[in-house]
């Protein structure tokens, strides 16, 4: 099948441009917030119906926020083809991470509409609910209850840092419902593909155009809580400490040292946070608090790794008279795309004329969880420098285009 397709940049362009004016960031664009379930995010998902229903789709909104906007195809009782990502935004974080995939889809739909093509399957587009974990410390929180990945007690019960509940904060934002309907049937999606600048420097370092995704790789986030002893920095002598802070200092030496030797070079580990007690410069740690996020495609790997640093960090603990408890916030099974979704994406490069690559996703997405759901994929744009989650991230509207093109070329090999 042959599309003659019109990608309107310039309005995509100013679309995205528009919706990142909407933000809680003292500055101006490119620096974006926007923090699921407050004032903010509630006006960009105005914005953002707003153009669905000026494209004709039908919209729909579950009880967390998921919001769904269907083309209905001419076989409507047919398991549909779904696209789409995320709009919500860290602290001063940039304006395509997501956005892509959302504005990006809808201008896909519009160019097949405008090409005359007709749908047999409904193509939705989706914009999830937090994808960032910036409220409540967990992300995908949207597209895990659609896939039944996480228990509605557990999401009902999830606390910001003000201590108040999703369940209160989704309410009170306008959003009810049963968090027991938020799941879709498994037939669905037929299948899945989302859009989304890469957030790493490969596409760009090798010139390609687009890159399809074989396999999405799965973090497990895991907060270690290590509790000593304190004292005056000047009273207690260096014999009979028991530090949390240089235990931690070990621990966390010995994470990067099991990773860099890990057999898959996939396989990343940060710690990304950490909280000192009580810190004052002359007083010290009684208790210190870190984070290890750790991921990898190979989920055999990943989870061998991490039980030998709780063995090795427990050895450290034991050594130097620390309790250390190590809780697991979330271990998520990696995702392996589905080939006739890949396939598509490529057929859609080679009718387009555009180099790609088949490469596998270092960051997580909405569709690591849809993937429970239907075979998956997802289109990668290049970025400047590789940037993401931060003011300077930057696709260029042709590069963006590109994406728009192959994904909406995609949606119509699917949708067939």
């Amino acid at each position: 099948m042959t599309l003659a397709l019109s990608i309107d940049r310039k309005r995509l362009d100013a679309e995205l441009q528009k919706l990142a004016t909407i933000s809680d960031c003292p500055e101006p664009p490119p620096a974006v917030t926007r923090i699921v379930f407050t004032p903010t995010d509630l006006r960009g998902r105005t914005y953002l119906e707003s153009l669905y229903r000026e494209a004709g789709l039908e919209v729909r909104v579950d009880p967390i926020g998921n919001t769904f906007a269907r083309w209905v195809g001419s076989e409507p009782h047919l398991p549909a083809i779904g696209t789409g990502s995320h709009t919500d935004a860290i602290p001063h974080a940039g304006l395509y991470d997501g956005t892509v995939g959302v504005l990006g889809g809808l201008e896909a739909i519009r160019a097949l509409q405008r090409s005359g093509f007709q749908p047999r399957r409904s193509i939705e587009l989706v914009m999830f609910t937090s994808e960032e974990p910036t409220r409540f410390g967990i992300g995908c929180s949207g597209s895990r209850a659609m896939a039944g990945a996480i228990d509605s007690t557990h999401l009902a019960g999830l606390l910001d840092d003000q201590g108040e509940t999703y369940d209160n904060i989704r309410k009170r934002a306008g959003f009810m419902g049963e968090l027991k309907d938020i799941r879709l049937h498994q037939d669905y999606y037929h299948a899945w593909v989302e859009l989304h600048i890469e957030q790493g420097p490969e596409l760009e370092r090798e010139n390609i155009d687009i890159g399809i995704v074989k396999a999405i790789a799965a973090p497990a986030s895991l907060v270690f809580t290590l509790q000593g002893e304190g004292g005056h920095a000047g009273a207690v002598l260096m014999p009979v400490r028991r530090d949390t802070l240089c235990a931690a200092a070990e621990m966390i030496s010995l994470i990067e040292a099991i990773a860099k030797q890990s057999p898959s070079p996939d396989l990343v580990a940060t710690v990304g946070t950490i909280q000192v007690y009580p810190g004052a410069v002359n007083s010290i740690p009684s208790r210190t608090l870190f984070t290890l996020d750790i991921r990898d495609i190979d989920a055999t790997n990943r989870d061998r790794l991490i039980r030998e640093i709780f063995e090795q960090s427990k050895s450290i603990a034991d050594r130097r008279r620390i309790e250390l408890t190590i809780a697991t916030k979330n271990s998520d099974p990696p995702a392996i795309a589905g080939q006739f979704v890949m396939d598509a994406i490529a057929d859609a490069c080679l009718q387009s004329g555009y180099r790609s690559k088949v490469m596998i996703s270092r960051a997580y997405h909405d569709s690591l969880f849809m993937a429970r759901l239907a075979p998956i994929s997802m289109i990668f744009i290049p970025c400047r420098g590789g940037f993401s989650h931060r003011p300077d991230e930057y696709s260029s509207p042709e590069q963006i285009a590109k994406g728009v093109d192959i994904l909406a070329r995609t949606l119509a090999k699917l949708a067939g």
